[in-house]
């Protein structure tokens, strides 16, 4: 089983900088601190796991710093089209404010400081399923007017 996270993390570095050509230091569909467990061990670090996620077309950036420009470059990215489900985790996790976001290999879960975390999942869950779709509203139109 390959880790979401490293095959992520490896295809963009085989991209070079461009990431897909997502411009992730521009104006983005969310952005905010959360907490993230550890990839290989499960801990709930928060001096060590505390970064700066930026969600942009389809893919979920993280940093160490919130100050993201140009020349910065991800700690990580996960692929939003690769995930299957994203929701809330309090109970699971027995924090407040925790969602997981899962694949068909593996959950990852994150904390927000706030009830933001339903904001997180809205827009998580909102750039699955428009990465998901494969056909475009025009598509339909025209596929509709044909009959």
């Amino acid at each position: 089983m390959v880790s979401l996270w490293r095959a992520a993390m490896s295809s963009s570095e085989a991209n070079g900088d461009d990431y897909d050509g997502v411009e992730f230091w521009g104006m983005a569909e969310r952005v905010g601190w959360l907490t993230k467990q550890g990839e290989y061990i499960k801990t709930w670090r928060r001096r060590r796991r505390w970064r700066w996620f930026v969600l942009k077309q389809g893919k979920l950036f993280w940093f160490k710093e919130s100050n993201v420009t140009r020349g910065s470059r991800p700690r990580g990215v996960i692929p939003v089209g690769d995930c299957l489900t994203v929701k809330g985790a309090g109970t699971c996790s027995n924090r407040l404010f925790a969602f997981e976001l899962s694949t068909w290999n593996e959950t990852m879960y994150f904390i927000a400081d706030t009830e933001e975390e339903e904001d997180w999942i809205n827009s998580i869950g909102q750039s699955i399923v428009q990465s998901s779709r494969s056909v475009t509203d025009e598509e339909i139109l025209d596929y509709d007017s044909r009959k």
